[in-house]
């Protein structure tokens, strides 16, 4: 944790310590953790000198920011109106078999792999879509896209 919170300092000491780049500084531990835990947000809010609520409602009102840990791998299945009707929830549904993923849990148990929906990539010429790590997968089948994991995880075996 100690370390976490020392690349946090750095990150906002980079930003001079300015309240008026609350949302760049939060963009970069994001992109740094994954995430914004609660011990990231708390240490901004007192670095910057602001409340801890003006912190939290700035990471709740963006869709972007998340406040869960998510995985080593993040995998988006677009859900927009091309992709649903080329069969996007299946994919899906594959995706969350194969991580075993239940209830509202987005991560796997071992923590490689968070699966998540989006409203649209704006690939829906190449429907139905997904990202894993920001790189583009188009005309998805839910065997390739169980596929993909199994590759991910043999490289990194």
């Amino acid at each position: 944790m100690k370390q976490h919170l020392d690349k946090v300092e750095k990150i906002v000491e980079s930003y001079d310590c300015e309240p008026s780049n609350l949302i760049a500084i939060m963009q970069e531990i994001q992109t740094e953790f994954n995430y914004l835990s609660e011990a990231a947000l708390t240490r901004v809010a007192e670095m910057l000198e602001i409340p801890i609520s003006r912190v939290y409602s700035v990471a709740t009102f963006y869709e972007n920011f998340s406040l869960e840990a998510k995985g080593e791998h993040i995998i988006k299945v677009c859900t927009g109106t091309a992709c649903h009707v080329r069969k996007s929830e299946p994919i899906y549904n594959a995706l969350r078999e194969e991580l075993k993923l239940t209830g509202k849990r987005k991560t796997s148990d071992d923590g490689k792999f968070t699966l998540e929906t989006v409203a649209c990539l704006g690939a829906c010429g190449l429907a139905p879509v997904m990202t894993i790590d920001g790189e583009v997968h188009s005309k998805m089948t839910p065997e390739a896209a169980v596929a993909l994991i199994g590759e991910i995880r043999r490289k990194e075996a």
